[in-house]
């Protein structure tokens, strides 16, 4: 385990304790970190201030991106309360839900833009004010999904989101260099998330998922924790601009 005491960051889209976020979030407490926490709205906070308290986050705040100002607050926040940012983890993701369901070609306009808004362009949104407060560097995160690369049956309108959201990463890495910022997007298989209970058919894309890959498993939340962790820390320094896969292997059979 890397030792990372003394950074500090944020962690968007914890939702309970089954969310990749909160699986980073425990990861990263457990090697030293301290994380500021996001909640989406009063009807999530109760299930996350618990999990945000059981880890001494300093900073527990609502975050809706689609609510004006709200992630600005919290950015603001945390200037006042450390003056920087060693790291950022985005994990939110939306798509309506007739347009999810339906094919992409018939997709509205609106929901794919919502989608697009909340699920990519919020990164850009993150990174833009977490820049200033990096003067030390830092690494931005992203949670992608191999729907991103090839065409899953039932994902959708998110597979072309999730391709956005990993080229976005590529191009962020790339403009924030120079400031040693350092930019991934992390690709779990499924997981069994709330997010994920809006996938039509989910239980058979995880079984197929456990057929298929070599090492005949899912990953966790904590297994995605524990390879942010590693890109956080100080061994990850020459790494940056790349899609990791934590899926036991599936992408390389899939």
């Amino acid at each position: 385990m890397q030792q990372l005491t003394g950074k500090r960051g944020l962690i968007v889209g914890v939702a309970n304790s089954q969310s990749i976020a909160w699986g980073c979030a425990h990861q990263l407490h457990a090697a030293g970190a301290t994380s500021a926490i996001t909640y989406l709205n009063h009807k999530a906070e109760p299930y996350v201030r618990p999990l945000a308290e059981s880890i001494a986050a300093p900073l527990i705040l609502p975050c809706d991106v689609e609510q004006a100002g709200e992630l600005e607050a919290v950015f603001a926040a945390i200037q006042q309360k450390w003056g920087r940012l060693d790291y950022l983890i985005h994990a939110i993701a939306y798509a309506p839900m007739q347009d999810l369901h339906g094919r992409v070609v018939d997709c509205s306009e609106a929901g794919f833009l919502r989608a697009m808004s909340v699920s990519c362009h919020s990164f850009i949104r993150m990174a833009k004010l977490a820049e200033p407060l990096m003067t030390q560097g830092g690494t931005l995160l992203t949670m992608s999904y191999y729907g991103a690369e090839k065409v899953i049956d039932n994902y959708g309108l998110m597979g072309p989101v999730k391709a956005a959201l990993e080229s976005t990463a590529r191009y962020l890495a790339v403009e924030l260099a120079g400031q040693g910022i350092r930019v991934h997007a992390i690709s779990p298989g499924p997981l069994p998330t709330r997010a994920a209970s809006g996938i039509t058919h989910f239980d058979q894309l995880m079984t197929e998922a456990i057929d298929k890959s070599p090492l005949h498993r899912l990953a966790t939340p904590d297994d995605v924790g524990q390879l942010a962790t590693f890109l956080v820390s100080d061994a990850a320094r020459v790494l940056t601009g790349s899609t990791f896969y934590v899926d036991a292997g599936y992408n390389i059979v899939g």
